[in-house]
Formats: structure tokens, C-alpha cells, sequence
């Protein structure tokens, strides 16, 4: 794992340079600087194409970016995916305009976040497309090594479509590297059309990646991860059949289990760990790590350490010890929906009676002026992580992995599909299962949707799913008073809808 994080701030730095040669390959000018890597000199050797496949992960962390150099990014990925629910708000003291904006539901074409993530999906996606493009060329892969990066990157490139899909629902189709200039834009795709390809791709990943890696490639994924998203896509298709039977085949053969302890779930030394599907690979710690050069398009990216500014932006402000920001606070309504003895709300919240740990390591009780709603978000932070080993000695950063999809929440998909399909006695167990970690009784009767929807929300409280799922599940008029049709796409950024001339179409609304 040390080796897969440490080689990628090099990887990046070569994958940024080749997609700036590969769009200004149609100039006649012969005219590169000698110290400038070039496609044809580049993707020769295993370590060059694992360089470039690093690179498309990179494109992940880059959605939390913090940079004042491109877009002007602030952690817009937070916003969009956790400060739009019900779960959290924009804190009045430390929230930026557009976080309070979107805690509102107002949103708006011209607004960061959008274009910041649609950038970093087509950045991940061109990435990914460089790799599939140059594995035929003239270089010193086996027969294996092709076959497996194929794997790597058709996941990869299926990912970053999946997450276009959901937010904008008929985003581009790319699947090719546009190597004119003047021929750089997309239309939009179908619905169709994406979830084909995203399943072909998944499928092509789950035929040709290993099912494990070494301890020096931990973090990759693996068949078991694509077989996993397989079945993730089909419940966005509602197509519960074959959601089940691939959820069936990870859960009877696959490598994953719950483990018994939630707060072991998110713990900085316990990275890629059984439950773990597909986590966001973070770096460090390295001594000059600085929030400001996370995002790996950024001038000084030759030393991007690729950490997270999880705590910079969540962690108490108002005061509290650290100088944090405090930008977004757990919502009542979230802290209102665990049960009595919900073993996972102490994990990922502090409340008043709590003992807070600062960012100077330091043990205080928890003040609950800090935040606007008394609370303050605790999941990947508290005693367990917030040591100086998981910190840069600057205090700005860290290192614990994002789990992005967990084992838990493939159960609960699993029950989901198993609900739509009248199998509500297996859905009920699955259920029982995620509520027995958290020390809470099974379920009185039957599962019902409703059961299910409740259990999501309480177990991946401030993981990037909840949006989506009150989008797919139509519950937006229920949760928000101000609901709107169009709120269930995000619109295109204005910046993409300009640049394309027209050929982009903007989502309805907007």
C-alpha cells in the first residue's frame, strides 16, 4: 500500500503532462522542450503504465479538492453530495456562500461545485482512455499485465461515468481521446447508452482483474470490487434480478465481511480492511504537505501528496480549539433518526457531554457553541484517528483512506433489491445484520422500505450516497419543503454548456 500511495505523486505529475500533449498534438510546431514527456516515449514499461492508471485515480481525490489556481475549488464535492441533505447544514459561522446557497436548494448552473466535479470525472475518464489507448503500442507489458490494466481502467473509466450519470443523468459518453483542438466537444448521451457502457465495462473489470493484490498494490481494485458495482448499477437501473445475483455472488464468494466494531470500520491504521470494497487511496504523511496543493492540476502538482482536508473543513469551528472551520454541522433531523442505543452515533458525531480531541491532540470537552446546531461531525476523526500519525506537522491534513463502498452498504442494496422483489424475509436478515454491529434489537416486523431507508441513512451518515438515494428513491417533496422536479439532475456547468456551443444541452430548469 506505502508503495502504491508514495509512487503517485510522480504518476500524476507524468499523466497531467501527456494529456496536455495528446490535446495540443494537432499543432504542425515541433516545438515540445526536451525535458517534456511525450505519449511515444512515455508508455513503454509496466511502472509508466501504472503511473498513468495512478493518474486516473488521482482524478477521485481531486473531487475534494481545495485550490485557488483552477476553479477556485473549496471541498465542492462535500457540498454537493453531503451539505444538499437533510443530514447536515451550512454552519452560519464557518459556511462559504455557495455551501449556504446549497443547504437551501438554491442551485445554480454557474456555481463551482458543478463545474469543479464535472472537470475531475472527465479528467478521470481521459486518464483512463490514455491507458486503454496505449496498452497495443510498442511496450514491454505481458500478455497479463495488458489484460489486467485493461481491468483497471475499464473500471476506472465505468466509475467515473457512474458518478456522471447520477448527478447529471445524460452526461457525455467518452470513451475515445479527443486529440483535436478544435474538436474537443461531447453531446449528451442517453440513459441507454451509459448504463451500457458502464456494465460493459464494469464486466470487462470483473473478467480481467485479479481478485486480490500484493500488500505493495493494496488499494487497487480487484474483480470482487467490479462484481460489486456490477450490482450497485443495476439497482440504478431497477433491475433487481441481476442486482441480486451479483450481490449474491459477492456476498457468498467474495472477500468482504462486516467487521464487528463501526468505529474499526474508519480507523486511520485500519485502511482497506474486509469491509472495504473501493476506498479513495490518500497519501502521506510527508512534511510539507499543504491543503492548497491537493488538487494534482495545480502548478506546484510535482509534489502533491494527494491528502484529504476532511478535518481543515469539518472539524469544530467557532472558537474551538484547532482554527478550523467548521464550515458544515450534523443536522437534528439526522441526530433525531438514531435509535436509543445506536451504537454508530457516538462514532460519527459529537454532542454535548462528549470529550472533544482537537487537532493539537488534545482531550477538552466538547462545547456545543462551536456549531450552529450544537453538533459536530466526528466519523473519521475523534481518539481512534486524530493522531499525529495520521496528520501532516502542519496540522492542515490527513491521511485516513475515504471508504467510498463499503460491504455495509452493499447489504443494504442487496435488501433493497430483495424488498422490490417480494424476498422480504432474506431482505429482513440483511437488515438485522447491519443493525446487530450497532448493538440495536432486530426489527419488530417484516422489512419494509421504509426500514431500509432509515438503516442507509443512520449507517452512512456523511459518506456521498445520501443525495442519490433521496433522488432515486423520489423522497425529495417529503424532506424538503422547497422541493423542485429539476432538483433531481444537477445542471451542466455553464462553463461546459459554453465551451461546447451548443452541443451540450443543459438539464431541464436550468
Amino acid at each position: 500500500m506505502k508503495n502504491f500511495k508514495r509512487f503517485k505523486g510522480v504518476a500524476y505529475f507524468f499523466a497531467i503532462t501527456l494529456s496536455i500533449y495528446l490535446i495540443n498534438s494537432c499543432n504542425d510546431l515541433d516545438l515540445l522542450p526536451l525535458d517534456r514527456v511525450t505519449a511515444e516515449t512515455f508508455y513503454k514499461t509496466p511502472a509508466d503504465f501504472d503511473g498513468a492508471i495512478f493518474g486516473s485515480y488521482s482524478s477521485i481525490q481531486d473531487l475534494w479538492g481545495t485550490s485557488t489556481e483552477t476553479l477556485s475549488e473549496f471541498g465542492e464535492f462535500w457540498k454537493i453530495t453531503v451539505t444538499i441533505t437533510d443530514d447536515v447544514v451550512a454552519d452560519d459561522n464557518g459556511a462559504d456562500g455557495i455551501s449556504k446557497d446549497i443547504d437551501n436548494l438554491f442551485i445554480r448552473s454557474s456555481d463551482v461545485s458543478y463545474a469543479a466535479a464535472y472537470t475531475q470525472i472527465y479528467e478521470g475518464i481521459l486518464r483512463a482512455n490514455l491507458v486503454l489507448e496505449n496498452l497495443d503500442g510498442d511496450n514491454s507489458l505481458t500478455a497479463e499485465q495488458k489484460s489486467s490494466l485493461e481491468g483497471e481502467a475499464s473500471f476506472l473509466r465505468a466509475w467515473f461515468h457512474f458518478q456522471a450519470l447520477k448527478m447529471w443523468g445524460t452526461p457525455p459518453l467518452a470513451i475515445t481521446v479527443k486529440k483535436d483542438l478544435f474538436d474537443q466537444a461531447l453531446p449528451n448521451s442517453t440513459q441507454d447508452a451509459l448504463f451500457t457502457q458502464i456494465l460493459a465495462d464494469f464486466q470487462v473489470a470483473a473478467d480481467q482483474l485479479p481478485e486480490s493484490w500484493g500488500a505493495e498494490d493494496l488499494g487497487r481494485v480487484t474483480s470482487w470490487s467490479a462484481q460489486s458495482y456490477i450490482g450497485k448499477v443495476k439497482v440504478w437501473q431497477e433491475d433487481w434480478n441481476g442486482a441480486i445475483t451479483a450481490f449474491e455472488d459477492v456476498i457468498n464468494n467474495g472477500p468482504y465481511q462486516l467487521l464487528s466494531d463501526y468505529e474499526e470500520v474508519f480507523a486511520w491504521n485500519n485502511e482497506n480492511n474486509e469491509e472495504s470494497i473501493f476506498e479513495v487511496q490518500y497519501g502521506g504523511p510527508f512534511s510539507d504537505d499543504n491543503l492548497w496543493v491537493f488538487d494534482d492540476t495545480h502548478s506546484e502538482a510535482f509534489k502533491a501528496s494527494q491528502g484529504t482536508g476532511r478535518g481543515w473543513h469539518w472539524d469544530a469551528g467557532n472558537g474551538a480549539p484547532g482554527g478550523k472551520l467548521g464550515q458544515w454541522a450534523p443536522s437534528q433531523d439526522l441526530v433525531d433518526a438514531y435509535e436509543p442505543g445506536d451504537l454508530r452515533k457516538s462514532v460519527s458525531l459529537y454532542e454535548d457531554g462528549d470529550m472533544y480531541i482537537t487537532t493539537n491532540f488534545e482531550e477538552i470537552p466538547y462545547d456545543p457553541t462551536w456549531s450552529t446546531t450544537g453538533f459536530t461531525m466526528k466519523k473519521y476523526r475523534g481518539q481512534r484517528n486524530l493522531v499525529p500519525a495520521n496528520h501532516s506537522s502542519n496540522l492542515q491534513s490527513d491521511f485516513n483512506n475515504e471508504r467510498w463502498f463499503r460491504f455495509a452498504e452493499l447489504k443494504l442494496l442487496y435488501a433493497e433489491a430483495l424488498i422490490e422483489s417480494g424476498r422480504i424475509a432474506d431482505a429482513t436478515t440483511q437488515i438485522n445484520d447491519i443493525r446487530a454491529r450497532a448493538g440495536l434489537a432486530p426489527l419488530a416486523a417484516a422489512a419494509t422500505m421504509a426500514d431500509l431507508q432509515q438503516e442507509k441513512r443512520v449507517e452512512m451518515a456523511f459518506e456521498p450516497h445520501r443525495w442519490a438515494d433521496i433522488v432515486r428513491w423520489g423522497i425529495g417533496p417529503q424532506l424538503f419543503p422547497n422541493w423542485e422536479d429539476r432538483f433531481s439532475l444537477f445542471p451542466f456547468p455553464l462553463s461546459e454548456i459554453d465551451r461546447s456551443d451548443g452541443m451540450l444541452t443543459q438539464n431541464p430548469g436550468y
